[in-house]
């Protein structure tokens, strides 16, 4: 019987340290076979969390009570253990799991820029070939820090297609975003505010609304979406007020608070508006607040009752996690000590008990 020159064992061993399985032809010489672009683009995909079920993000729903928002930071290392798992079911043996252990740092570099175009494919601004060819010539740095949010609340019903941006400083108001469109390029000169690459933004449903950003912003905002210049006054507890503004269509601050006068309205219908009534308020209180307009022509008196997109500001909040709760404020956090609970002997002698049906 002749001796088989190379047994199983020797056979694994040289596989393993061999990992690529394919001779070096240098670096210059490129890749033998590039990944499918079906297959790139949903890696990419599952790297922004698309396709994740919602109950591996938010396994409780005192994690996110209604209206609320929760910031976060994505965990590399837990989103490239959901690409490895999604590529482990190609693996049927030891040549595969030596190929993608040889291959996976290339292919996390590779991911690193695809995930840039996910939100193009999801706005179908064109083709993953077209996309991916400019979006890898203009991307070549490394990937950063992924930060996000998730916000539960009624206006994601009530506006669904609100604008929200994030950046890396804080931006006083009068804030233009037009001001703000450019990206500083990690490791740049360049140190002018600049607006964070969205990788994501969707409803997750028709309350909840999720945002991924490359880098860690210091002010995100939250805009109405513009639809064109708006009128009109705002009622709080049944009463109509109106803010005041200056020559510039800037709402007039005494510190950070604004300042508002009582709308009138006929006394026959409190639901309109006394417009001569009105415009006679707003002159007297130009003596408080000389940097009103006159009102002296219909151009000054729509500078007054603009009703601009409504805009929430989010800077310097304040991380509760671990911490003791405010009164009436729930930490889940520290209530829950969700690890030193699993690990408890009582604890894991009562499930393995249950398990087994009590034998």
């Amino acid at each position: 019987m002749r001796t088989a020159w190379l047994n199983s064992n020797s056979a694994l061993k040289a596989r393993m340290v061999a990992k690529a399985q394919v001779p070096d032809t240098g670096e210059d010489s490129g890749p033998e076979a590039g990944m499918p672009p079906y297959m790139e683009s949903f890696l990419a995909h599952l790297r922004t969390l698309v396709g994740v079920p919602f109950d591996y993000l938010v396994p409780d729903s005192r994690l996110l009570p209604p209206e609320s928002i929760r910031f976060f930071y994505l965990d590399r290392s837990w989103t490239d253990r959901l690409v490895d798992g999604a590529i482990a079911v190609g693996k049927i043996g030891t040549r595969e799991q030596a190929h993608h252990q040889a291959h996976s740092p290339a292919l996390q570099q590779q991911l690193d820029i695809s995930e840039r175009l996910v939100r193009g494919l999801q706005k179908k601004q064109g083709p993953f070939p077209d996309l991916k060819a400019s979006n890898d010539a203009s991307n070549k740095y490394p990937a950063t820090a992924v930060t996000g949010f998730l916000l539960r609340s009624s206006a994601v019903s009530g506006w669904p297609h609100m604008e929200v941006r994030a950046y890396n400083q804080v931006i006083a108001e009068p804030f233009v975003a037009a001001d703000y469109t450019g990206c500083q390029q990690p490791g740049g000169a360049d140190d002018m505010p600049c607006q964070l690459r969205t990788l994501r933004l969707e409803r997750l449903s028709p309350s909840v609304l999720m945002g991924l950003f490359e880098g860690v912003p210091k002010l995100v905002l939250f805009e109405e979406p513009h639809h064109g210049v708006q009128f009109g006054v705002t009622t709080i507890s049944g009463i109509a007020q109106l803010d005041l503004r200056d020559a510039t269509g800037q709402q007039i601050l005494v510190g950070k608070k604004t300042q508002d006068i009582s709308v009138p309205v006929r006394a026959w219908n409190n639901r309109v508006i006394a417009v001569t009534a009105l415009r006679d308020a707003l002159a007297g209180q130009r003596s408080n607040f000389p940097q009103m307009p006159p009102q002296d022509g219909s151009a000054n008196f729509a500078v007054e009752v603009l009703n601009p997109p409504w805009r929430q500001r989010f800077e310097g909040t304040e991380d509760l996690a671990g911490g003791t709760s405010r009164p009436g404020q729930v930490n889940f956090v520290s209530k829950y000590a969700i690890a030193a609970r699993v690990q408890d002997f009582s604890t894991v002698s009562a499930f393995k008990q249950a398990v087994s049906g009590g034998h």
